[in-house]
């Protein structure tokens, strides 16, 4: 057990928030790679992105996430995943509009896993993520070489998740990620309870890894009850802006290194970026297997030679 390691992942900046919520959320490309490169300096080895055009609205912009990619790459190792997800904006965007943000070819990307309702100021806006887009997007990423995590909302999501490995379109190790206490926001959303996130872990399948993280002010106590139940963690500005009630954190790194205290508390260690690829089952960052260096085009597998 002293031996683990653990992923620390950090989602920086949100699809809904910006620096009116927190000052220190970053937006543009450049500050999002200076705050990632903090963030991995602090112990993170893995980047949840999400995007702004230059006018700081919400953007799947294929274009944006490759710049946002490159100022992360430039400082970092760390494992760069970009969201799926329709860009929350004054304008939401559908289901479909996420698949923009694999164009920039990160090594991982997010798989939302079943429809969800969002309240939006005004409106409820209703992102069709069905098991035919599901299937879909899971197959698109399975060709460029893109690692999926799941991200489950309910207990339904579970099921769906299972439905995508049954056929295939995942491969393990399956990474999931918990996403507790969104349910003011996503109607298909659960509240945080530690015994709601015992429960989903109960039932993961073999050779699956887990994360959790915790929206609000119950950040902190369900991460630490992901790594008590031996998965990750995700910290950062998207999932919460405060340290403790009433005082923002003064930046992401800040909240990393808040539970990276607790991870050593535990005799536990951040994985490094080169481990957490390890874990996953991705490829080395520069070797030929790995989607920077094949641009989404992954090489066939060897040819079995006949003997002669």
């Amino acid at each position: 057990m002293a031996s683990k390691k653990v992923i620390v992942t950090v989602a920086p900046t949100s699809n809904f928030h910006g620096k009116d919520a927190n000052p220190a959320l970053p937006e543009q490309p450049e500050e999002i790679g200076i705050c990632v490169r903090e963030c991995a300096d602090a112990g993170a080895s893995l980047a949840h992105l999400h995007a702004r055009n230059p006018d700081g609205t919400q953007s799947n912009s294929a274009a944006v996430f490759r710049a946002i990619n490159a100022a992360v790459r430039a400082r970092s190792d760390i494992i760069v995943q970009n969201s799926s997800a329709p860009a929350m904006g004054k304008l939401p965007g559908v289901a479909e509009d996420g698949w923009q943000t694999l164009d920039a070819l990160p090594e991982m990307a997010s798989l939302d896993m079943g429809v969800c309702t969002i309240s939006l100021p005004g409106r409820e806006h209703i992102i069709e993520w069905t098991r035919g887009f599901l299937e879909k997007t899971a197959r698109t990423m399975l060709e460029r070489g893109i690692k999926a995590e799941m991200e489950i909302f309910n207990n339904s999501h579970m099921a769906n998740a299972e439905w995508l490995i049954e056929r295939r379109l995942l491969e393990a190790p399956y990474s999931y990620s918990f996403v507790m206490n969104m349910h003011r926001v996503n109607q298909s959303g659960m509240a945080w309870h530690p015994k709601t996130l015992s429960a989903l872990v109960d039932t993961l399948p073999r050779d699956a890894l887990f994360s959790t993280l915790g929206v609000g002010p119950s950040q902190h106590p369900a991460t630490v009850m992901s790594l008590i139940l031996g998965g990750g963690v995700r910290v950062g500005f998207e999932d919460n802006i405060f340290y403790r009630r009433g005082e923002l954190a003064r930046s992401n790194a800040h909240l990393v290194e808040r539970i990276v205290t607790t991870i050593r508390d535990f005799g536990l260690e951040p994985a490094t970026p080169v481990e957490a690829r390890e874990i996953l089952g991705l490829p080395p960052l520069g070797s030929a297997g790995h989607i920077e260096t094949h641009g989404g085009k992954p090489p066939a597998p060897p040819v079995a030679r006949a003997a002669e």
